[in-house]
C-alpha cells in the first residue's frame, strides 16, 4: 500500500469524514486505516518510501519496529487530513484546530516531530488525551479530528 487509494478521509462506518458549516470545515476522526483496500498502517512499508525516510525510517529493524508503528501512522493519518483539506479547496494552514487521541501518550514526541513536517511555521491549536482503546482494533495508536477555517469567499 503505498499511497491512499482515494483522497481525502474516507469513513469507515456511516458518518460524513467531513463537513462543512459556512467558513468553517469539521473533520471527524482520521485513524490510518485506508478503507478502500481494508489495511491498517502498522509500519513503514504502509506508507510512501519517500514519506518513510522523511519522518524517520532508519533501515535498522530495533528502531524502525519501535517507532515504526506511531510515526508511520502519525504521517498517515495527517497526510489523509491534508488530502481532504485540500479536496475542499484549503491547505494544511487553514486546519487549525486539532484534537489528537492517543492510546499511549508515551507517542506523543514521536507525533509531534511528523506534526511539526505538516506545519512547519505555526503549530495548530491542540489537545491530546490518552484514551484506553480506539476502533476498529488495538492496532490502531492514534486518531486525529480537525477544524479549518476555510472561507467561502477568500478576502482578495
Amino acid at each position: 500500500m503505498n499511497a491512499p487509494s482515494s483522497a481525502g478521509a474516507a469513513p469507515l462506518a456511516r458518518y460524513a469524514a467531513s463537513r462543512r458549516m459556512g467558513d468553517y470545515v469539521f473533520l471527524s476522526g482520521v485513524i490510518a486505516v485506508d478503507p478502500a483496500a481494508g489495511r491498517i498502517v502498522r509500519g513503514y512499508d504502509d506508507i510512501p518510501a519517500e514519506a518513510a525516510a522523511r519522518i524517520g525510517r532508519t533501515g535498522e529493524f530495533s528502531c524502525d519496529i519501535k517507532e515504526g508503528p506511531i510515526l508511520a501512522q502519525s504521517w498517515y493519518v495527517l497526510d489523509r487530513i491534508r488530502q481532504t483539506i485540500e479536496a475542499e479547496g484549503g491547505r494544511m494552514e487553514d486546519v487549525f484546530k486539532l484534537v489528537q487521541y492517543f492510546r499511549n501518550l508515551d507517542h506523543f514526541p514521536l507525533y509531534n516531530r511528523v506534526r511539526k513536517l505538516f506545519y512547519p511555521s505555526q503549530p495548530p491549536v491542540s489537545t491530546v488525551v490518552e484514551v484506553s482503546g480506539l476502533m476498529p482494533t488495538d492496532d490502531i495508536l492514534i486518531e486525529v479530528e480537525g477544524t479549518a477555517y476555510l472561507p467561502l469567499r477568500r478576502p482578495e
